[in-house]
């Protein structure tokens, strides 16, 4: 079951507006045309659709708070600064279907009452960048985006915005402020962006995969769509899997799917023996062979002490250091962090000293309970995912693989490869 992927998948299909059109598309927003916006709402909440990017918010919700705003002007904005170590699925949506997400946001648009919006695209995405300019002029040539669309009273414009490349800009509050023109740096929550958000107007806000999935579901109804994977999470997902793997890449499943079978079905097994698994790119928590049987929605894998995240799935095998592992964890979320909350500012930049001390062999056995402190301390106080995220997978591993940690405390030296990430 295919939808976010249906048309990227069939031979032949160009990504262009004439094969999109050829495939249905911008039927479905025809069709809202037709409707009221809260049918549109009624049938996105049936659908259970909720946000792809890593929380899991209920899409019908916000944009049902947007629509209900009394302010004026209203935003849509798409969120395509895909930084995630490992996730690299909208960036697949983005070079081959860009129709199907510029669609979604006019149909969001007409819903809400809003007449702009933006896509966010990260910096570093530049043929998915010229692909989306095409595509933007493509839609405004046949009146799918500007004055009277099709002859209704609705008018939206798209504009794309690139990314500087920073990470944390993939939390939206922090998106917003860089779509403004300012630093990129997240807001302080309440209030949300729904209500008060790019120039501080009501902004819906959501993802390249959760804009995806939003024109099957006006076509076929949300009963359709409720039907797909799990009851805790439906649908559809496109998981990354990457790593040591035999075959990597990017795999819409029903979200009812286990680890184990996205592994060996999709990924054709491990390359050498299973060591670990990061279910949700470098900001999740640590799986090993004991949790092959989770089914990967949400819920689940949360209960199982992870998260999902934007489904990056990263295996590591047996020849990989777990140590440094979480030593490039660790630089990575330094390297990144904006600076702007104390706890993440300096947290981060102390756990990459003690990491420093511990692979160059001057570590010690306390060095591990003061890990153990600042990701506490961190989760407990930064403000916001990226600070709160940046030692889960540095807490689990210690938690998981206790004796590599000691291995190199007591200044063995480590014969294992490096981990890529």
């Amino acid at each position: 079951m295919k939808v976010v992927l249906k048309n990227i998948e069939k031979r032949g299909y160009k990504g262009n507006i004439d094969s999109y059109l050829k495939e249905g598309g911008y039927n479905a927003f025809k069709k809202a045309l037709k409707m009221k916006p809260d049918q549109i709402l009624f049938e996105i909440k049936k659908s259970k659709l909720v946000g792809r990017g890593g929380a899991a918010f209920p899409t019908e919700l916000k944009w049902e708070f947007a629509k209900k705003c009394k302010e004026y002007p209203k935003y849509v904005v798409c969120n395509a600064d895909e930084g995630e170590p490992g996730t690299f699925k909208d960036r697949i949506i983005l070079e081959n279907d860009p129709h199907l997400v510029l669609e979604a946001m006019i149909i969001c648009g007409f819903t809400v009452g809003a007449e702009e919006g933006f896509i966010y695209i990260r910096g570093e995405y530049f043929k998915a960048y010229e692909i989306l300019k095409r595509a933007i002029e493509e839609a405004e040539r046949n009146n799918f985006l500007g004055k009277n669309i099709l002859g209704s009273n609705f008018s939206f414009k798209i504009t794309l915005f690139r990314g500087a490349g920073s990470y944390v800009c993939g939390e939206e509050t922090a998106l917003l402020d860089s779509l403004e023109g300012k630093k990129g740096q997240s807001r302080v929550k309440p209030p949300f962006p729904t209500f008060v958000g790019f120039k501080n107007k009501p902004t819906v806000l959501n993802n390249v995969e959760t804009f995806a999935n939003i024109p099957e579901i006006i076509l076929k109804g949300g009963d359709w769509f409720s039907q797909i994977g799990s009851p805790l999470s439906c649908g559809t997902k496109l998981y990354c899997l990457s790593g040591d793997v035999n075959r990597p890449g990017v795999y819409e499943l029903p979200a009812n799917i286990t680890l184990k079978e996205l592994i060996e079905k999709c990924g054709q097994g491990v390359r050498g023996k299973l060591k670990a698994i990061l279910p949700g790119g470098v900001s999740s928590n640590l799986l090993t062979d004991k949790e092959l049987n989770i089914t990967l929605d949400y819920p689940s894998v949360q209960k199982a002490g992870s998260m999902l995240g934007s489904g990056a799935v990263i295996i590591i095998n047996d020849s990989r250091c777990i140590v440094d592992l979480a030593k490039r964890c660790a630089e990575f979320f330094d390297y990144e962090s904006c600076g702007k909350c104390a706890p993440c500012r300096e947290g981060t930049k102390r756990t990459r000293e003690i990491f420093a001390n511990i692979t160059q062999g001057q570590g010690n056995l306390s060095d591990i309970l003061l890990l153990k402190e600042l990701q506490e301390v961190m989760y407990d106080t930064s403000r916001c995912g990226l600070g709160q995220a940046a030692l889960n997978a540095v807490r689990s591993i210690i938690e998981k693989f206790p004796g590599e940690f000691k291995e190199h405390i007591s200044k063995k030296k480590c014969k294992l490869k490096i981990c890529p990430m």
